[in-house]
């Protein structure tokens, strides 16, 4: 009787053999051995066996092969097969009664051997069914530690055997690399995921070769990035230029390019994990930047490493201890003839108690990697509605609010549940908690957070896209994303009035955002000139250090008086004059930020 997991592995009820056997009667003594559990294929030629082999390579479980053959021999069957990607796993039970070509076919690839003449049906039954077995399990086990794009390892068994090698050689001195492709998602997007994954395979497969002869080992981690544990070496830029050159004519026009961080020599005593961080840390200095692609891990690397690690250890301290402080920055309405406060975006900055005020861009993208942002952003999100309800109880106005919005919050299915408790729990409309998603998160996985962001829109939630124009998105997808705003990057607006006086690029997508109905939110303004440029080129609301830096809350409220002169000592010396700050208005509680003037948010 078969095991009982024959059903994974046929679609008749038996596992597929192919006899290669060129005397009749041998053929036929294994034929009607085996018939019964066996659907069985023959040939007669090692021509002919090997065109079946690959006629039925996906569904084949054995080969049992006579050397002996007319044509080419069974030993050059078997290099073939070795040799073919699709057929180098199948296993191969040799036939034979010459004892002396046991080692040459074992080296060549063979599993096993069935001695002639034929032992008892039940020896041959046994040998045939474990060597099945056998191939199935590694077969099971490959598919659970190789990535299906690429064939190498992934991460789990990667730093696994890595550990497995250190165990047995202490002493050998060892570097941990990491390598990256630039954009990565770009090509994605232009060239479609065929083209994408070929250029992962063709990237693992140069790396592969790079280091295997030295013992070293290789996979993709995610996505486009990949690890390499190998001996020593200080030949890092061969091995990114064997890398590079693998892609051609794509490397040489600038579609593909790579860059590699390395911690070298790495510290054994460290977990490995963290050999590979300190890598990737090299690997994100280089970011975007041209003119190298290569960085070592050093001691600059190594202090900063120190000071992220504190603060991961400080997080949830900071938390409990509200560390964490909010600041508000208001957005204008200036289509009118005077503009007048529409929202505000909530901002985050950390207090620490050693370190002094932290400016998110050095906490938030390391809580980005290591998952805690969400727990940040549940954080924000809860101290926003209860700001939010404060204003709307002592000033009876409604102050909608923008929060970012990461994109590890889009995978969690209890996401929106905790945002309706949110509304529920502080009496708030949907409309008044505006959510910031970044462009970037609809470029991955797009099908996925688009329905996540239907489902967030149709509860009433308002998505402004943030950083627009960062994230590499065409026009086509642009025309069928979920939103309600777009928000300019402020490096348009800061580009866009240097020393060229250029606004070409913000002119051509104002244009397209009116074609689609979609308001524009432009950042970093910082002077009227800026301001009345936006305002004429038809942008509909700002921000920036020409209205007000981001504030606390308690500063904020001057928005909320209702009286213009209030608001004036928010902004820093030299940009708002007294006589510019009459022609503000405070906020307007009949107004929202998506109202009949352009805002099509519902």
């Amino acid at each position: 009787m078969l095991d009982s997991h024959l059903k994974f592995h046929s679609n008749d009820g038996k596992r597929r053999i192919l006899i290669v056997e060129d005397e009749f009667i041998n053929r036929e003594i294994l034929i009607e051995m085996l018939k019964d559990n066996y659907s069985i294929l023959s040939a007669e030629t090692g021509e002919e066996a090997l065109e079946i082999i690959r006629k039925n390579s996906d569904t084949l479980s054995l080969v049992l092969l006579d050397l002996i053959l007319p044509g080419i021999h069974g030993h050059e069957v078997l290099c073939i097969m070795k040799s073919e990607p699709s057929l180098w796993s199948i296993p191969v039970i040799v036939l034979t009664a010459d004892a002396d070509s046991e080692v040459t076919s074992l080296s060549l690839g063979a599993t096993d051997f069935i001695s002639k003449p034929y032992p008892s049906r039940e020896i041959i039954e046994a040998r045939i069914q474990k060597t099945i077995e056998l191939s199935e399990d590694r077969d099971i086990i490959n598919s659970t530690e190789r990535d299906s794009t690429t064939g190498l390892y992934n991460k789990e068994y990667f730093y696994r055997y890595a550990e497995q090698f250190d165990r047995f050689h202490k002493e050998t001195v060892m570097d941990a690399i990491v390598v990256n492709v630039n954009h990565f998602q770009m090509i994605n997007e232009r060239y479609g995921k065929k083209h994408a994954d070929q250029v992962l395979r063709r990237i693992g497969e140069s790396l592969r070769s790079c280091v295997e002869e030295s013992s070293g080992i290789v996979c993709r981690r995610e996505s486009d990035i990949f690890l390499v544990y190998c001996l020593h070496r200080s030949d890092y830029q061969a091995i990114l230029d064997s890398a590079s050159d693998c892609m051609g004519e794509e490397s040489d026009t600038g579609r593909i390019h790579l860059r590699m961080g390395v911690y070298a020599a790495v510290d054994k005593d460290i977990e490995i994990e963290r050999r590979f961080y300190r890598a990737k840390m090299a690997c994100d200095t280089v970011k975007g930047d041209y003119t190298r692609a290569i960085a070592l891990y050093d001691k600059s690397l190594h202090e900063s490493e120190l000071f992220t690690q504190q603060l991961v250890e400080d997080f949830y301290d900071a938390l409990d201890n509200k560390e964490f402080i909010i600041n508000y920055q208001p957005k204008y309405d200036i289509r009118g003839s005077e503009p007048f406060v529409a929202s505000a975006e909530a901002l985050v900055r950390w207090q620490h108690p050693k370190h002094g005020l932290l400016s998110p861009g050095i906490f938030i993208p390391l809580f980005e990697d290591n998952g805690l942002i969400q727990k940040l952003d549940f954080y924000v999100w809860k101290a926003v509605s209860a700001q939010i309800r404060d204003w709307k109880d002592r000033y009876g106005k409604a102050v909608p609010v923008s929060v970012n919005f990461s994109r590890v919050d889009l995978y969690d299915p209890d996401m929106l549940s905790y945002l309706l408790e949110l509304l529920e729990e502080y009496e708030l409309d949907a409309d008044e908690l505006l959510l910031e998603i970044t462009e970037s998160a609809y470029t991955n996985d797009s099908e996925y957070i688009i329905e996540i962001v239907n489902k967030l829109r149709r509860h009433g939630f308002l998505i402004e896209m943030d950083d627009f124009g960062t994230g590499y998105s065409s026009l086509n997808m642009i025309s069928n994303l979920p939103i309600d705003a777009l928000k300019l990057d402020m490096m348009f607006v800061r580009n866009a009035f240097d020393k060229k006086q250029d606004t070409r690029i913000i002119e051509a997508i104002l244009d397209i955002a009116k074609r689609l109905s979609l308001p524009v939110i432009a950042e970093g303004v910082e002077t009227e000139e800026q301001m009345m440029a936006l305002k004429e080129l038809g942008c509909d609301i700002a921000q920036g250090y020409y209205f007000s830096k981001p504030v606390s809350a308690d500063e904020f409220e001057s928005f909320l008086s209702g009286s213009p002169e209030d608001a004036n000592g928010l902004y820093p010396a030299g940009q708002m004059s007294e006589n510019k700050a009459s022609h503000i208005t405070p906020i307007d509680p009949e107004r929202s930020p998506f109202d009949e003037k352009g805002f099509t948010a519902k």
